[in-house]
Protein backbone atom coordinates (compact mmCIF):
# COMPACT_ATOMS: atom_id res chain seq x y z
CA UNK A 1 0.00 0.00 0.00
CA UNK A 2 1.44 3.53 -0.93
CA UNK A 3 1.09 6.33 1.23
CA UNK A 4 0.44 10.33 0.37
CA UNK A 5 2.53 12.91 2.08
CA UNK A 6 -0.89 13.75 3.63
CA UNK A 7 -1.22 10.63 5.15
CA UNK A 8 2.26 9.92 6.54
CA UNK A 9 1.92 13.22 8.29
CA UNK A 10 -1.49 12.99 9.87
CA UNK A 11 -0.24 9.24 11.52
CA UNK A 12 3.10 10.97 12.73
CA UNK A 13 0.62 13.60 14.17
CA UNK A 14 -1.34 10.52 15.78
CA UNK A 15 1.90 8.64 17.18
CA UNK A 16 3.52 11.49 18.46
CA UNK A 17 1.03 11.04 22.24
CA UNK A 18 1.52 7.62 22.35
CA UNK A 19 5.38 7.92 22.30
CA UNK A 20 4.97 10.60 24.86
CA UNK A 21 3.42 8.24 27.18
CA UNK A 22 6.02 5.82 26.80
CA UNK A 23 8.17 5.22 29.94
CA UNK A 24 11.57 7.15 29.17
CA UNK A 25 15.11 5.36 29.78
CA UNK A 26 18.36 7.15 30.97
CA UNK A 27 20.94 6.89 28.47
CA UNK A 28 24.41 6.45 29.36
CA UNK A 29 25.89 9.00 27.01
CA UNK A 30 29.15 9.13 28.49
CA UNK A 31 30.14 6.54 30.95
CA UNK A 32 32.60 7.95 33.15
CA UNK A 33 35.85 6.87 35.06
CA UNK A 34 35.30 6.05 38.63
CA UNK A 35 38.17 6.56 41.52
CA UNK A 36 37.78 6.05 45.16
CA UNK A 37 38.66 7.04 48.17
CA UNK A 38 40.73 4.29 50.88
CA UNK A 39 39.91 6.39 54.20
CA UNK A 40 40.97 3.62 56.60
CA UNK A 41 43.70 4.14 58.90
CA UNK A 42 43.95 0.29 59.61
CA UNK A 43 44.20 -2.15 56.48
CA UNK A 44 42.85 -4.95 58.17
CA UNK A 45 41.89 -8.41 55.52
CA UNK A 46 38.59 -6.84 54.93
CA UNK A 47 40.05 -3.36 53.35
CA UNK A 48 42.93 -5.88 51.45
CA UNK A 49 39.73 -7.89 50.45
CA UNK A 50 37.80 -5.31 49.26
CA UNK A 51 40.25 -3.53 47.23
CA UNK A 52 40.85 -6.60 45.25
CA UNK A 53 36.95 -7.40 44.62
CA UNK A 54 37.17 -3.76 43.40
CA UNK A 55 39.60 -2.71 41.40
CA UNK A 56 38.75 -3.68 37.75
CA UNK A 57 35.86 -1.15 37.93
CA UNK A 58 38.20 1.44 39.01
CA UNK A 59 40.44 4.50 37.98
CA UNK A 60 43.28 5.34 40.82
CA UNK A 61 42.67 4.53 44.26
CA UNK A 62 42.78 8.19 46.50
CA UNK A 63 44.50 6.68 49.40
CA UNK A 64 44.18 8.50 53.12
CA UNK A 65 47.94 9.15 53.67
CA UNK A 66 47.65 10.72 57.05
CA UNK A 67 45.79 13.38 58.58
CA UNK A 68 46.33 16.40 61.15
CA UNK A 69 43.72 16.70 63.58
CA UNK A 70 42.35 20.44 64.80
CA UNK A 71 44.68 20.09 67.72
CA UNK A 72 47.70 19.87 64.90
CA UNK A 73 48.37 16.25 65.94
CA UNK A 74 49.74 13.67 63.15
CA UNK A 75 48.34 10.73 62.41
CA UNK A 76 49.22 8.20 59.81
CA UNK A 77 47.54 5.38 57.83
CA UNK A 78 49.46 1.67 57.76
CA UNK A 79 48.94 1.65 54.01
CA UNK A 80 49.52 -2.15 52.71
CA UNK A 81 51.59 -1.19 49.22
CA UNK A 82 51.37 -4.57 48.41
CA UNK A 83 48.12 -4.61 47.95
CA UNK A 84 47.82 -1.29 45.86
CA UNK A 85 50.82 -2.71 43.77
CA UNK A 86 48.51 -6.35 42.98
CA UNK A 87 45.99 -3.93 41.37
CA UNK A 88 47.94 -1.99 39.04
CA UNK A 89 45.90 0.80 39.70
CA UNK A 90 47.42 4.75 39.96
CA UNK A 91 47.80 5.94 43.66
CA UNK A 92 46.90 9.72 44.75
CA UNK A 93 48.05 10.37 47.78
CA UNK A 94 45.43 12.25 50.22
CA UNK A 95 46.38 14.27 53.22
CA UNK A 96 43.36 15.39 55.23
CA UNK A 97 44.20 19.06 57.40
CA UNK A 98 41.10 18.81 59.75
CA UNK A 99 38.89 22.08 58.91
CA UNK A 100 38.71 23.30 62.55
CA UNK A 101 42.43 23.37 63.09
CA UNK A 102 43.33 26.39 65.10
CA UNK A 103 45.92 27.75 63.52
CA UNK A 104 47.76 26.04 60.26
CA UNK A 105 51.09 26.52 60.73
CA UNK A 106 51.83 26.77 56.60
CA UNK A 107 55.73 25.33 57.28
CA UNK A 108 55.80 22.81 59.57
CA UNK A 109 52.68 21.55 57.47
CA UNK A 110 54.48 21.51 54.51
CA UNK A 111 57.42 20.20 55.44
CA UNK A 112 55.70 16.91 57.34
CA UNK A 113 53.86 16.69 54.47
CA UNK A 114 56.20 16.42 51.95
CA UNK A 115 58.86 14.24 53.72
CA UNK A 116 55.50 11.83 53.95
CA UNK A 117 55.49 11.91 49.65
CA UNK A 118 59.19 11.56 49.76
CA UNK A 119 58.72 8.25 51.51
CA UNK A 120 55.58 7.20 50.06
CA UNK A 121 57.24 7.20 46.52
CA UNK A 122 60.17 4.19 47.36
CA UNK A 123 57.17 1.98 47.86
CA UNK A 124 56.95 1.15 44.09
CA UNK A 125 52.94 2.22 43.52
CA UNK A 126 52.32 4.48 40.45
CA UNK A 127 52.28 7.81 41.72
CA UNK A 128 49.41 9.74 39.99
CA UNK A 129 49.52 13.06 42.29
CA UNK A 130 48.28 14.84 45.79
CA UNK A 131 45.18 15.59 47.02
CA UNK A 132 44.51 17.97 50.06
CA UNK A 133 41.34 17.80 52.15
CA UNK A 134 41.03 20.44 53.91
CA UNK A 135 37.73 21.80 54.87
CA UNK A 136 38.27 24.61 56.24
CA UNK A 137 35.52 27.82 56.48
CA UNK A 138 35.05 30.24 53.91
CA UNK A 139 36.52 32.72 55.71
CA UNK A 140 39.87 31.31 55.53
CA UNK A 141 39.93 30.59 51.86
CA UNK A 142 42.63 33.13 50.99
CA UNK A 143 44.96 31.71 53.65
CA UNK A 144 44.18 28.27 52.34
CA UNK A 145 45.26 29.48 48.65
CA UNK A 146 48.56 30.66 49.98
CA UNK A 147 49.08 27.30 51.56
CA UNK A 148 48.60 25.66 48.52
CA UNK A 149 50.14 28.57 46.11
CA UNK A 150 53.31 27.07 48.64
CA UNK A 151 52.37 23.26 48.48
CA UNK A 152 52.62 23.64 44.69
CA UNK A 153 56.21 25.37 45.00
CA UNK A 154 57.00 22.67 46.93
CA UNK A 155 55.85 19.92 44.95
CA UNK A 156 57.78 19.04 41.21
CA UNK A 157 56.29 20.23 38.53
CA UNK A 158 55.05 17.18 36.71
CA UNK A 159 52.77 16.19 40.12
CA UNK A 160 49.10 17.10 39.62
CA UNK A 161 47.77 18.86 42.47
CA UNK A 162 44.25 18.07 43.55
CA UNK A 163 41.70 19.53 46.39
CA UNK A 164 38.57 18.64 48.02
CA UNK A 165 35.86 21.34 47.64
CA UNK A 166 32.97 22.13 49.91
CA UNK A 167 29.68 23.46 48.36
CA UNK A 168 29.77 26.39 50.70
CA UNK A 169 32.91 27.86 48.82
CA UNK A 170 31.22 28.86 45.16
CA UNK A 171 29.33 31.47 46.86
CA UNK A 172 32.80 33.42 47.77
CA UNK A 173 34.96 35.34 45.18
CA UNK A 174 38.36 33.97 47.57
CA UNK A 175 37.71 30.56 45.99
CA UNK A 176 39.04 31.10 42.32
CA UNK A 177 41.93 32.02 44.14
CA UNK A 178 42.07 28.13 45.48
CA UNK A 179 40.78 26.69 42.28
CA UNK A 180 44.00 28.57 40.10
CA UNK A 181 46.67 26.81 42.75
CA UNK A 182 45.33 23.09 41.22
CA UNK A 183 44.94 20.46 38.67
CA UNK A 184 41.41 19.11 39.85
CA UNK A 185 38.65 19.76 42.21
CA UNK A 186 37.05 16.86 43.50
CA UNK A 187 33.34 18.60 44.48
CA UNK A 188 31.46 17.23 48.14
CA UNK A 189 28.15 16.53 47.88
CA UNK A 190 27.71 14.44 50.32
CA UNK A 191 27.56 16.43 53.88
CA UNK A 192 25.20 16.45 57.48
CA UNK A 193 24.18 20.22 56.49
CA UNK A 194 20.42 19.06 58.33
CA UNK A 195 20.41 15.53 59.86
CA UNK A 196 16.38 16.56 58.34
CA UNK A 197 17.88 16.26 54.82
CA UNK A 198 20.03 13.41 55.13
CA UNK A 199 23.61 12.65 53.46
CA UNK A 200 22.95 13.41 49.98
CA UNK A 201 20.06 15.37 48.41
CA UNK A 202 19.84 15.09 44.80
CA UNK A 203 18.71 17.86 43.19
CA UNK A 204 20.79 20.09 45.37
CA UNK A 205 23.91 17.55 44.35
CA UNK A 206 22.89 18.76 40.75
CA UNK A 207 22.76 22.69 41.89
CA UNK A 208 26.23 22.73 42.78
CA UNK A 209 27.71 20.29 40.35
CA UNK A 210 26.11 23.60 37.73
CA UNK A 211 27.44 26.12 39.93
CA UNK A 212 31.22 24.66 39.89
CA UNK A 213 30.71 23.93 36.35
CA UNK A 214 29.87 27.55 35.43
CA UNK A 215 32.46 28.96 37.74
CA UNK A 216 35.46 27.24 36.62
CA UNK A 217 37.18 25.76 33.89
CA UNK A 218 39.16 23.67 35.62
CA UNK A 219 38.03 19.72 35.56
CA UNK A 220 36.40 18.53 38.69
CA UNK A 221 34.83 15.09 39.74
CA UNK A 222 32.07 14.85 42.41
CA UNK A 223 32.26 12.77 45.54
CA UNK A 224 29.95 10.38 45.89
CA UNK A 225 28.43 8.76 49.04
CA UNK A 226 28.15 4.89 49.65
CA UNK A 227 27.94 5.33 53.00
CA UNK A 228 26.25 6.31 56.67
CA UNK A 229 26.62 8.11 59.53
CA UNK A 230 25.21 7.59 62.55
CA UNK A 231 24.27 11.71 64.18
CA UNK A 232 24.95 12.70 68.03
CA UNK A 233 23.22 15.97 69.64
CA UNK A 234 24.07 17.83 73.13
CA UNK A 235 20.76 18.39 74.90
CA UNK A 236 21.71 22.06 73.96
CA UNK A 237 20.73 20.71 70.26
CA UNK A 238 24.61 21.08 68.94
CA UNK A 239 26.41 18.73 67.44
CA UNK A 240 28.32 16.52 69.15
CA UNK A 241 29.90 13.49 67.11
CA UNK A 242 29.46 12.12 63.40
CA UNK A 243 30.44 8.78 63.67
CA UNK A 244 30.69 6.79 60.35
CA UNK A 245 32.83 3.51 59.87
CA UNK A 246 34.63 3.76 63.66
CA UNK A 247 32.00 3.58 66.27
CA UNK A 248 32.81 6.79 68.45
CA UNK A 249 30.75 5.92 71.71
CA UNK A 250 30.08 9.48 71.61
CA UNK A 251 26.80 9.26 73.86
CA UNK A 252 24.32 12.28 73.52
CA UNK A 253 21.14 13.09 74.18
CA UNK A 254 19.86 12.28 70.68
CA UNK A 255 21.08 10.31 68.11
CA UNK A 256 19.61 9.36 64.52
CA UNK A 257 20.98 7.20 61.48
CA UNK A 258 21.89 8.69 57.87
CA UNK A 259 22.29 6.62 55.31
CA UNK A 260 23.09 7.48 51.57
CA UNK A 261 20.52 5.71 49.20
CA UNK A 262 21.63 3.66 46.35
CA UNK A 263 18.89 4.47 43.96
CA UNK A 264 19.29 8.05 44.79
CA UNK A 265 22.71 8.76 44.06
CA UNK A 266 22.20 6.21 41.21
CA UNK A 267 19.94 8.00 39.43
CA UNK A 268 22.36 11.00 40.07
CA UNK A 269 24.98 9.27 38.10
CA UNK A 270 22.49 8.54 35.65
CA UNK A 271 20.99 12.13 35.24
CA UNK A 272 25.00 13.22 34.57
CA UNK A 273 25.96 11.06 31.89
CA UNK A 274 22.68 11.67 29.97
CA UNK A 275 23.14 15.27 30.31
CA UNK A 276 27.21 15.85 31.13
CA UNK A 277 27.85 19.05 32.72
CA UNK A 278 31.33 21.06 31.18
CA UNK A 279 34.56 19.91 32.81
CA UNK A 280 33.19 17.30 34.91
CA UNK A 281 36.19 14.59 34.87
CA UNK A 282 34.73 11.44 36.68
CA UNK A 283 33.47 10.65 40.14
CA UNK A 284 35.33 9.90 43.43
CA UNK A 285 33.26 7.67 45.61
CA UNK A 286 33.90 7.74 49.27
CA UNK A 287 34.77 5.30 50.56
CA UNK A 288 35.84 1.77 49.45
CA UNK A 289 33.42 -0.52 51.35
CA UNK A 290 34.07 -3.67 53.17
CA UNK A 291 32.79 -6.80 54.74
CA UNK A 292 33.08 -4.75 58.09
CA UNK A 293 31.52 -2.12 57.43
CA UNK A 294 28.11 -1.70 58.53
CA UNK A 295 27.93 1.91 57.72
CA UNK A 296 28.25 1.40 54.01
CA UNK A 297 27.13 -0.21 51.26
CA UNK A 298 27.81 -3.63 50.20
CA UNK A 299 30.32 -3.69 47.35
CA UNK A 300 27.91 -5.99 45.47
CA UNK A 301 25.53 -3.02 45.39
CA UNK A 302 28.30 -0.59 44.78
CA UNK A 303 29.05 -2.12 41.70
CA UNK A 304 26.22 -2.42 40.65
CA UNK A 305 25.47 1.73 40.93
CA UNK A 306 29.04 1.82 39.21
CA UNK A 307 27.51 -0.09 35.88
CA UNK A 308 24.64 1.87 35.75
CA UNK A 309 22.46 -1.52 36.80
CA UNK A 310 18.79 -1.04 38.72
CA UNK A 311 18.83 -2.13 42.56
CA UNK A 312 17.29 -5.92 42.48
CA UNK A 313 16.60 -6.10 45.99
CA UNK A 314 13.34 -6.65 46.88
CA UNK A 315 11.47 -6.80 50.86
CA UNK A 316 8.69 -8.73 51.65
CA UNK A 317 7.50 -7.84 54.99
CA UNK A 318 6.60 -11.34 56.88
CA UNK A 319 4.42 -12.00 60.02
CA UNK A 320 6.12 -14.92 62.04
CA UNK A 321 5.12 -16.74 65.32
CA UNK A 322 7.52 -15.95 68.00
CA UNK A 323 8.08 -17.85 70.86
CA UNK A 324 5.23 -16.19 72.81
CA UNK A 325 1.47 -17.16 72.75
CA UNK A 326 -0.46 -14.87 70.63
CA UNK A 327 2.18 -12.34 69.61
CA UNK A 328 3.57 -12.67 66.33
CA UNK A 329 7.26 -10.85 64.79
CA UNK A 330 6.84 -8.65 61.93
CA UNK A 331 10.28 -9.02 59.96
CA UNK A 332 11.75 -7.50 56.38
CA UNK A 333 13.02 -9.82 54.29
CA UNK A 334 15.37 -8.78 51.30
CA UNK A 335 15.59 -11.54 48.71
CA UNK A 336 17.12 -10.05 46.06
CA UNK A 337 21.46 -9.95 45.92
CA UNK A 338 21.24 -5.51 46.68
CA UNK A 339 20.85 -3.55 49.15
CA UNK A 340 17.38 -2.28 49.55
CA UNK A 341 16.59 1.11 51.46
CA UNK A 342 13.97 0.16 54.46
CA UNK A 343 10.57 1.13 53.46
CA UNK A 344 8.79 4.37 54.66
CA UNK A 345 5.92 3.20 56.06
CA UNK A 346 4.36 -0.80 56.48
CA UNK A 347 0.46 -0.96 56.72
CA UNK A 348 -0.37 -3.93 58.56
CA UNK A 349 -3.77 -5.93 57.86
CA UNK A 350 -7.28 -4.89 59.91
CA UNK A 351 -7.03 -7.58 62.48
CA UNK A 352 -3.46 -6.44 63.36
CA UNK A 353 -5.00 -3.97 66.41
CA UNK A 354 -2.16 -4.43 68.84
CA UNK A 355 1.76 -4.53 68.64
CA UNK A 356 4.76 -1.85 68.57
CA UNK A 357 7.94 -1.01 66.39
CA UNK A 358 11.50 -1.94 67.21
CA UNK A 359 14.71 -1.61 65.32
CA UNK A 360 14.10 1.91 64.07
CA UNK A 361 10.18 1.55 63.24
CA UNK A 362 7.70 3.11 65.57
CA UNK A 363 4.00 2.59 65.49
CA UNK A 364 1.53 5.95 64.14
CA UNK A 365 -1.94 6.23 64.26
CA UNK A 366 -3.55 5.80 60.84
CA UNK A 367 -7.13 4.42 61.41
CA UNK A 368 -8.24 1.46 60.40
CA UNK A 369 -4.95 -0.40 60.13
CA UNK A 370 -2.05 -0.64 62.61
CA UNK A 371 0.97 1.26 61.00
CA UNK A 372 4.84 0.87 61.29
CA UNK A 373 6.81 4.39 60.29
CA UNK A 374 10.70 4.60 59.62
CA UNK A 375 12.51 6.68 62.02
CA UNK A 376 15.65 6.84 60.40
CA UNK A 377 17.27 6.08 56.68
CA UNK A 378 18.65 2.54 56.27
CA UNK A 379 19.36 -0.18 54.52
CA UNK A 380 18.39 -3.87 54.10
CA UNK A 381 21.20 -6.01 52.71
CA UNK A 382 20.61 -8.49 50.14
CA UNK A 383 19.34 -11.82 51.26
CA UNK A 384 19.47 -10.65 55.18
CA UNK A 385 16.39 -10.51 57.77
CA UNK A 386 15.18 -7.71 60.38
CA UNK A 387 12.82 -7.61 63.23
CA UNK A 388 11.23 -4.53 63.17
CA UNK A 389 8.30 -5.29 65.51
CA UNK A 390 5.24 -7.21 66.89
CA UNK A 391 1.71 -7.66 66.64
CA UNK A 392 -1.09 -9.65 67.88
CA UNK A 393 -2.99 -11.06 64.44
CA UNK A 394 -2.88 -14.76 62.86
CA UNK A 395 0.30 -14.84 60.64
CA UNK A 396 -1.55 -15.52 57.77
CA UNK A 397 -4.75 -12.71 58.03
CA UNK A 398 -4.86 -10.10 55.39
CA UNK A 399 -2.73 -7.69 53.14
CA UNK A 400 0.16 -5.98 54.37
CA UNK A 401 0.47 -2.34 52.53
CA UNK A 402 4.35 -0.71 51.94
CA UNK A 403 5.33 2.03 51.17
CA UNK A 404 8.96 2.43 49.75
Amino acid sequence: MRWSRAKCFLFSLLLLPLLAALPSTKHRNTQFPNDAYIWQHRWTPAVTDAIAQSSDLLRDWRVLLAEVDRSGQWSKANIDWEALKRTKRPVILVIRIDGQLAHLDENAVLDRLIALIDSSEKSGVALAGIEIDHDCATIRLSAYANFLAALRRDLPPSTPLAITALPTWLGSDSVDEVFRQVDEIELQIHAVRDPKLGLFDGPQALRWIDTLSRRSSKPFRVALPNYGSRISWRSDGSLLAIEAETPLLAGGDSSTELMASPTDVGSLVLDLEANPPAHLAGFVWFRLPTRDDERAWSIETWRSVMRGSPSNGAIDVRIRPSGTAGMNLLVLANNGDLDTDLPRQIALPEQCQIGDGANGYSTVSDYPNLTLRRGEAGLLRGHQERVIGWARCAPATGEIHVQP
